[in-house]
């Protein structure tokens, strides 16, 4: 299995090696050559002046002077002292969260340069389980873009804390590690599992090492020393959860691949460069990636070169900030023979870039081919229906009534009561375990808008069994109405947040009508929303019209009271029991650091 190709276009290297060594030695004639370029080294980490790349069979022929490789036929493509670099790389993403099928994500990340992605497709396995996984794989093949597809092996994230559509067994994993698509394992969520043992959660990656495949990590907490020891022996390669410079160092420290992210909500790139601007460390396993990022957050700023452009902008070197998008991503996937660089005998992914530190991509190719042109795709990538078996996914038990969203207070109290409350950070994954006095009326615990505090509900969708978690969350500074979301890490449920019961019941139930999506209420009224039928998770619509119906919810935030940034996906992982402190499944209140369900009330 040539695991390094997901692409038909593609020549294996072992078939073309006489093609290739002909063009270098001037025998035969390049396919193309770009002249005059500015090259980026990342291998040596130096720009170099005047250099011209010769490609052949979709490879990388020659680097350097390449005037003897022209011949009648070969294309000449004069860079005009434009800096070339290798195609942009993101190491871990869930194309998921841009609310995009993977072929309409694939049509506006290639123009900012992004050539190959290694997506998780763990939220649509929560709902589908492996049908989810083969139908994003399936749905990569009809575009450019190189899409080297994860297994999740955490579904659900943590087994006896949430209900999710599908699980994901040992016996999936060793299918899908068979497949041609399919190049590693997804993040290890459960890390207790991991350090304690779990013999099934051990296989799983036991396949992946046993198959040279890397496993991607998730290592949330604080903890640096005797756990993380533990979890990286285990096999896992990377981890994507560093929030604090010390944890992206005692990472590196360990040989384990720091991935700096920034994406939509979750924007690390600030803190965490300070690892390599004032800790001086080597930057060889340090790489950037998205996670999660919004189709209005690429049209707007960008993919990978936003996120190369923000580790300069923090004072990052460019070549290396350049290094952690290519080089050092191809090395930490074990695909540098293949991608990464500029180099004889690479696939011949290619970026022109006008301006260094600003990122500038002005031209993409890919194998070669330029795809993209001026930022703008300059290849087809066709449309294409939304199979049936992946629509139909929400099932709740009846309507929602604004009796569903009561929650009383502890049998004989009648003051105030102490009550768990969990506490949000904008811009941060992480949330804060408190405890806050709240009062009662008419034995029922309500909202506390002059504390801050809303309401939350998760209630089960996928079997319509009724079971529902019920809390209270501080910090969206909520004034009135209520937002409804499909999309709710990992198992997707229904997630239900706001200030009075009337408005969450209407949101709730106006999801019901279009297979799911996410929908803002207020007063009785709903102001903006968007059905999302591919697993409660995802639109067929094109990008253009996602990224309006996504720029519609952001106002309709506002305009119930919320400011902070991105607080549509503070608000979906909520419900994601293996990020610390606190959590609200529909099953109940999570202690994460603990490891287990408590009370709502002290």
């Amino acid at each position: 299995m040539n695991r390094n190709n997901n692409r038909k276009s593609t020549e294996r290297l072992e078939d073309v090696t006489i093609a290739l060594c002909a063009v270098a030695m001037g025998r035969e004639s390049a396919d193309s050559v770009i002249k005059n370029t500015r090259l980026v080294n990342v291998n040596t980490g130096e720009i170099q002046e005047n250099i011209d790349i010769a490609i052949t069979r979709g490879r990388i022929a020659l680097v350097g002077d390449a005037a003897h490789t022209i011949g009648k036929d070969t294309r000449v493509i004069d860079a005009d002292g434009m800096y070339a670099t290798p195609g942009f790389m993101d190491g871990h993403l869930h194309v998921e969260s841009s609310m995009l099928r993977v072929r309409e994500f694939a049509r506006i990340v290639i123009p900012h340069g992004t050539t190959a992605i290694f997506p998780d497709p763990h939220e649509i396995a929560n709902v589908l389980g492996v049908r989810g996984i083969k139908f994003m794989a399936e749905d990569a093949v009809s575009t450019p873009l190189r899409v080297f597809t994860m297994v999740p092996p955490c579904v659900p994230s943590q087994a006896g804390f949430e209900d999710g559509g599908e699980t994901i067994t040992v016996e999936d994993v060793a299918e899908l590690m068979e497949r041609d698509d399919i190049y590693g394992l997804g993040e290890v969520m459960n890390l207790i599992g991991v350090q304690n043992g779990d013999i099934n959660l051990h296989k799983e990656m036991a396949i992946a090492v046993s198959k040279n495949k890397i496993i991607t990590g998730h290592y949330a907490m604080p903890e640096n020393g005797p756990g993380l020891n533990a979890y990286i022996a285990a096999g896992a390669r990377c981890c994507h959860e560093s929030e604090r410079r010390e944890d992206a160092v005692a990472k590196m420290r360990l040989g384990m691949y720091a991935q700096i992210r920034e994406g939509s909500a979750w924007q690390n790139v600030q803190e965490v460069a300070k690892a390599i601007t004032e800790r001086r460390v080597d930057t060889r396993f340090a790489t950037l990636v998205s996670d999660d990022i919004h189709s209005d957050t690429i049209l707007t700023l960008g993919h990978m070169d936003h996120i190369v452009r923000r580790a300069i902008e923090e004072g990052i070197d460019p070549i290396t900030a350049i290094q952690m998008a290519t080089i050092n991503t191809a090395q930490c996937y074990q695909m540098d023979r293949e991608l990464g660089s500029i180099s004889p005998g690479k696939y011949a992914d290619i970026l022109l870039l006008s301006d260094l530190a600003k990122v500038n991509v002005k031209k993409v190719f890919i194998d070669g081919e330029l795809v993209s042109d001026n930022s703008r795709l300059i290849v087809s990538i066709e449309q294409a229906a939304i199979p049936d078996a992946v629509r139909d996914t929400c099932k709740v038990k009846g309507s929602l009534y604004e009796r569903d969203f009561l929650i009383p207070a502890p049998d004989g109290a009648s003051g105030p009561v102490r009550t768990r409350v969990i506490g949000v950070v904008e811009s941060r994954a992480f949330t804060k375990a408190l405890e806050i006095d709240m009062n009662i009326k008419d034995g029922i615990v309500p909202t506390d808008a002059e504390q801050d505090i809303a309401k939350l509900i998760v209630i089960e969708r996928h079997r319509a069994s009724g079971v529902t978690g019920k809390g209270f969350v501080k910090g969206f500074q909520l004034k009135n109405g209520a937002v409804a979301s499909t999309v709710s890490h990992d198992a997707h449920n229904l997630i239900i947040l706001g200030t009075n019961d009337r408005d969450m019941a209407l949101a709730g139930n106006s999801l019901l009508d279009y297979e799911g999506g996410i929908a803002v209420v207020e007063d009785g009224e709903i102001i903006a929303n968007l059905p999302l039928p591919i697993a409660g998770l995802m639109s067929g619509d094109p990008a253009l019209i996602v990224a309006d119906f996504v720029f519609g919810l952001e106002e309709a935030w506002k305009d119930i009271g919320c400011a902070m940034n991105s607080p549509f996906m503070t608000m979906t992982l909520l419900s994601l029991g293996v990020i610390p402190e606190l959590r609200l499944t529909n099953r109940g209140l999570v202690d994460v650091i603990n490891g287990r369900f408590t009370s709502l009330f002290v």
